[in-house]
């Protein structure tokens, strides 16, 4: 499989099958959106298929709910769950206090509520993904359709006092439509290049009408797995300060991968 595979799809796969470690039998899980979640899907599969291993996963997508079903791991919503043992769930940038922008896949809000409805949450990630300042990944807003021009133009008023270097936001479109979230809302994604202040920028947004979530995940990851494309992973937990670093062994004769498309 390893020769089949680019270096950013090998780093995927190693932090996604790394991260599966935190999974044990019973565990209520929350499965993320994005190309790398869907590797940790896929991985969670293989053990549920030829290791007995028995988990119920909260999906943060429609499109994660069909991969997880189609490999074989049973779906429940987070209502059924109510609280969750731990989340795994990729991102669009993180930071060294482990701070994330999330929302490359349009599936933030979900995806905020499942991480915090759980007792932890891991971040799998490509070595591309960490920066040392948060904003050059376009961060995305939620947005409900009623109003939402006028939405984006107090969000782009108010960012005149804000700690950013740009200003500048596009509504996210699908080919030539908007593109609509699994909850009937709107993205606008925010062109800031850098943010100074998340904490003070995600307070302010959430303040504002119309906004309904942002993707700056603050103090709410717990360990970020990252992967390499030469088979290393990085395991970073923020809670015990550990950093620890190992390599994983591609499996040549395993195709359970190949048809996965980002």
């Amino acid at each position: 499989m390893s020769g089949e595979l680019s270096p950013i799809d090998k780093a995927k796969f190693v932090a996604a099958k790394r991260a599966a470690d935190y999974v044990e039998d019973g565990m209520r899980v929350g499965l993320g959106t994005g190309s790398t979640a869907a590797w940790l899907v896929r991985c969670l599969g293989e053990q549920v298929k030829n290791d007995g291993l028995k988990i119920r996963g909260i999906p943060t997508s429609t499109r994660t709910a069909e991969l997880a079903r189609e490999v074989g791991i049973e779906v429940i919503s987070l209502d059924e769950a109510k609280w969750l043992d731990l989340t795994i769930d990729g991102a669009d940038e993180f930071d060294g206090d482990l701070n994330l922008i999330k929302g490359g896949g349009g599936a933030l809000l979900q995806e905020k509520i499942v991480a915090t409805a759980s007792d932890q949450m891991v971040v799998i990630a490509d070595v591309g993904k960490e920066v040392e300042t948060l904003g050059a990944f376009p961060l995305p807003i939620e947005v409900i359709p009623f109003g939402w021009q006028t939405t984006q133009a107090l969000v782009e008023e108010t960012l005149v006092s804000m700690d950013v270097l740009g200003r500048q936001s596009t509504l996210r479109m699908n080919g030539a439509v908007p593109f609509i979230t699994d909850e009937g809302n709107h993205i606008l994604d925010l062109h800031l290049n850098r943010i100074g202040n998340a904490r003070q920028l995600s307070m302010v947004l959430n303040q504002m009408p119309g906004v309904v979530e942002n993707g700056l995940f603050i103090d709410i990851c717990d360990a970020v797995v990252i992967g390499y494309g030469d088979g290393r992973v990085e395991v970073r937990d923020i809670n015990e300060g550990t950093v620890e670093t190992e390599r994983l062994d591609f499996v040549e004769s395993d195709n359970l991968f190949t048809d996965l498309t980002d």
